[in-house]
């Protein structure tokens, strides 16, 4: 099928071309380890007893720290739409035989993949902080980055084929995404929120991916997982609806 065959050699040059900037790839999983030693180390009186029973408050952060990690290789996954579209090579393949869909899904598979592996070194702290993991565990934890991967790359890959600068994209992922995590539960748990902020919280779909990572490794939550993986699953479908959606519209492209 023409359609997967495109796909899969996209995703391959995606593969190769991010893991060719090297810097990005240390940019992604440096800054939350960053965030997280501040968090940790400076702010840990002020946070409190956030942690679960079975997790300091360290390593309840932690899966807040892979998903910011997913977000910003997320981020640098969208934007090489914007680049192809620059360097001609987006024209290219609209004008080829490729499915449109394929673009989109070449995107979000090789973007996901990489993501994914920055998030793993992240995750990989948690058996330094006291917390036992499972590889059942892991792989729960896995498939909800992966939810939120696939969904911020969708969203991403939409909002980038509408703007056409890399700086205007930056600017408008960052006041959409930074939001959404910071009232995510990523750092403060959601069940201690003020009541319109964890209104606000509960509609955010990160928070229930972030609840479905922590119920998978063993962190107990207040909220049914079910549920949580229910949402998590829907918003992965949403960006991926949105994003092929969007790329099958006609729109002119700079060459």
């Amino acid at each position: 099928m023409i359609g997967t065959r495109a796909t899969c050699a996209l995703a391959k040059r995606e593969l190769i071309r991010q893991t060719r900037q090297p810097s990005r790839i240390i940019a992604s999983v440096a800054t939350p380890l960053l965030i997280w030693i501040f968090i940790v180390g400076g702010f840990s009186n002020s946070i409190g007893s956030v942690a679960q029973s079975d997790a300091k408050i360290g390593a309840y952060t932690i899966p807040g720290m892979a998903s910011l990690t997913v977000m910003f290789a997320s981020i640098f996954a969208s934007i090489s739409l914007i680049q192809d579209r620059h360097d001609g090579v987006l024209r290219a393949a609209l004008v080829s035989p490729t499915p449109r869909w394929s673009i989109a899904l070449s995107k979000i598979s090789a973007g996901s993949f990489l993501a994914i592996v920055q998030a793993l070194i992240v995750l990989l702290t948690l058996p330094f902080l006291g917390v036992t993991i499972t590889p059942v565990g892991v792989l729960g934890a896995i498939a909800g980055l992966v939810c939120i991967s696939v969904a911020l790359i969708g969203l991403g890959l939409a909002l980038a084929w509408a703007v056409d600068s890399t700086q205007g994209f930056h600017g408008v992922m960052n006041a959409i995404l930074m939001p959404m995590w910071l009232v995510s539960g990523a750092i403060f748990p959601v069940e201690d929120s003020a009541g319109w902020l964890k209104i606000v919280a509960l509609a955010n779909p990160l928070t229930w991916a972030h609840i479905s990572i922590r119920s998978s490794l063993g962190m107990d939550t207040s909220y049914n997982s079910l549920i949580a993986w229910v949402i998590s699953i829907g918003f992965a479908l949403f960006g991926i609806i949105v994003a092929t959606a969007t790329i099958s519209r006609t729109k002119r492209t700079n060459s």
